[in-house]
């Protein structure tokens, strides 16, 4: 199996995971907040959905202005061959701040936003068909926090931001049971 093969699979199953977790809640447990500054499930979800669909949606462009010679390609950053554990333990503070872009701004019903995440499994897929093997470590984009990430970082990011959430969400689900 290819190496970009095996990180679409990460982050497929680290969604599949995350839904299969939250896919089942009543309304009552995906809108519980444990504390005013905590999201709840459904903020959690939305989030998921906007940094994997911006992330995938800027990797694709850059990919595509390398493909069409319009950029070159670059291999150098201050994150070169670190893991992305690595990256966020060096770059994040222990309760970061969402970018605004990402940040849950719509609200609404959790089925919403689990079609919605699902539904970025096609759009990856597709983008990692049009990546190789021997393009996984070209610099994609600047991550927000972290600086700049080669496609690897950024596709190992994907799965790394969702197992993230999905225990931010175990906490939240264990939190409303202790109250109820």
């Amino acid at each position: 199996m290819s190496k970009v093969k095996s990180l679409f699979n990460s982050v497929e199953n680290s969604r599949k995971s995350y839904i299969k977790t939250i896919g089942q809640l009543s309304k009552e447990i995906t809108n519980h907040k444990p504390n005013e500054s905590s999201w709840n499930i459904v903020e959690i979800t939305e989030h998921l959905y906007w940094a994997e669909f911006l992330g995938i949606a800027v990797m694709a462009k850059v990919l595509n202005e390398i493909l069409e010679g319009i950029r070159e390609l670059k291999y150098e950053s201050k994150n070169k061959g670190l893991t992305i554990e690595k990256v966020v333990e060096l770059t994040w503070n222990p309760k970061e701040q969402v970018p605004d872009i990402a940040a849950p701004r719509v609200g609404g019903s959790i089925s919403f936003w689990i079609n919605s995440l699902v539904s970025l499994n096609s759009i990856l897929n597709e983008f990692t068909n049009n990546l190789t093997d021997d393009m996984l470590r070209v610099i994609a984009h600047a991550h927000p926090i972290s600086g700049e990430l080669d496609f690897q970082q950024r596709l190992e990011f994907l799965r790394f931001h969702i197992d993230r959430h999905h225990l931010q969400a175990k906490r939240n689900i264990k939190d409303f049971k202790q109250l109820n």
